[in-house]
């Protein structure tokens, strides 16, 4: 019997993932996730400024336009040292540098003469000895303290990197949305298998509280829970989780409704199983299609409403990067001659968005027995 059933889970999911592969959009969705997630755990690899939070500030060149680059002269600073490739990868590395920017430099003897920029039309001249530079090693000092940066992406008001930061932002935008939808997913199925099961009283008292939930604008719910908790990076996750999980406690009531009527549940409990069993062991696992589906629509939602609570600045803090941060602090610029500082991590956003959402709906055809093909 147990064999039987494998097989026959097997070949549902086999004719699910066929179905999900003919399905363009939902193919375009799951490659972007994907690149998503490879850019959120590698990003400080990737990202041009891997320094904590890509937060290396060079006020001198504020809101530079795409492609715009900068000479730098390296000076050592042991405070901001290397901390090991582990920890590197998680938090970002210290460069064990600061970097001066310059309009052009000159070597006299043993020391090095630069013009530091200050902006188009101002600089100072500042006197550095070379073996302080290099420690003893004048021969490196154009190959090591002497360099060119570009940013694509151009910078922002504080003059940080917009691409690292878009980079960086990704690995909030994404933990934002996988917290939000585990907690989510826990409180609604337990709630709503509950409900469906046992009906009753515990119904009554489950389904009134989704209602009253349900009554309360998502967004004054958030408001009001990150107050209580408090603004940070741990706080949002929580707030946001526990708004979304009404949805998924309303759709998993239903399901267990029509399915706890079936032959096989009813022959279950004849055989005696405890109905905790019948729950989780016979009756959720056959819901799994509508869940994963409404999972990937709550990702989306999660992405949104981080994005919008750090934009009213009880999100993410910063220095910490976040899309919805990002546009808040460069918005100012779309009235200017630098939009797109502000535009792309909303195209970003978007683009998620979007991506979740055709996996979403590939997602629901997939696991729809009545679909053909």
């Amino acid at each position: 019997m147990k064999q039987f059933k494998s097989v026959q889970s097997f070949s549902f999911k086999a004719q699910a993932w066929h179905r999900l592969k003919k399905n363009k959009g939902a193919m375009i969705g799951l490659m972007i996730i994907a690149s998503a997630i490879l850019v959120s755990i590698f990003g400080y690899l990737i990202a041009p400024d891997a320094s904590p939070n890509a937060d290396l500030q060079t006020v001198e060149i504020q809101a530079k336009e795409p492609g715009y680059s900068q000479l730098f002269l390296k000076i050592p600073d042991k405070k901001n040292s290397n901390t090991g490739w582990f920890n590197m990868l998680l938090n970002g590395e210290g460069a064990g540098y600061r970097y001066l920017p310059i309009s052009n430099y000159s070597i006299k003897k043993d020391s090095i003469l630069v013009n530091k920029y200050v902006d188009e039309d101002t600089s100072i001249v500042q006197k550095f000895s070379i073996n302080q530079l290099t420690d003893n090693e004048p021969a490196k000092l154009l190959a090591k303290n002497i360099t060119i940066k570009k940013y694509y992406l151009g910078t922002d008001k504080f003059g940080r990197d917009i691409l690292s930061r878009l980079i960086i932002g990704t690995r909030v935008s994404l933990a934002v949305g996988l917290i939000a939808v585990l907690i989510s997913l826990t409180v609604g199925i337990t709630l709503g298998a509950v409900a469906g099961y046992y009906r009753g009283w515990v119904d009554e008292c489950i389904v009134w509280l989704i209602n009253v939930t349900w009554s309360i604008p998502t967004l004054l719910l958030v408001f009001a829970i990150t107050m209580a908790l408090g603004k940070g990076f741990w706080q949002i996750f929580i707030a946001v989780g526990l708004t979304l999980w009404v949805s998924v406690a309303r759709l998993i009531r239903g399901q267990v409704m029509g399915i706890k009527e079936l032959e096989y549940v009813q022959a279950a409990k004849v055989l005696g199983f405890s109905n905790s069993r019948i729950i989780v062991k016979h009756i959720l696992p056959n819901i799994l299609g509508p869940v994963l589906v409404i999972a990937a629509s709550n990702f989306a939602t999660a992405i949104i409403i981080e994005a919008g609570l750090s934009f009213l600045g009880i999100g993410v803090q910063p220095p910490q990067p976040s899309w919805g941060l990002m546009i808040k602090e460069n918005y100012n610029f779309i009235i200017t001659h630098h939009a797109m500082l502000a535009l792309v991590p909303g195209f970003a956003i978007m683009l998620l968005v979007l991506a979740f959402n055709l996996l979403g709906n590939g997602l629901r055809d997939a696991v729809d027995v009545k679909s053909t093909g």
